[in-house]
């Protein structure tokens, strides 16, 4: 229960500037782990959600703006990504 009372404090804040994408999906990840395996009252579950979208949409912009710098690198060479077979 301590992971999900630390959850809580986080959610009450929409605050994500001071995050990495790995801090901000470390913390998706404990707030997906809380919301499946445990029973919280319906106001913490509802916080966790909320928490959880606000991380999801800033991992979505970091993860565009990193692929815009990307592409912005390597221009029109870009190509897609194949896995090796072998």
């Amino acid at each position: 229960m301590a992971k999900t009372s630390k959850t809580s404090k986080t959610s009450e804040t929409s605050d994500t500037s001071d995050l990495t994408y790995e801090q901000a999906m470390t913390e998706l990840e404990g707030i997906v782990e809380a919301l499946e395996g445990e029973q919280n009252p319906l106001e913490d579950s509802m916080k966790l959600f909320e928490r959880g979208q606000v991380l999801v949409t800033y991992c979505g912009a970091l993860l565009e703006s990193a692929q815009l710098k990307v592409q912005k690198l390597v221009g029109e060479t870009m190509t897609a990504f194949e896995e090796e077979s072998e």
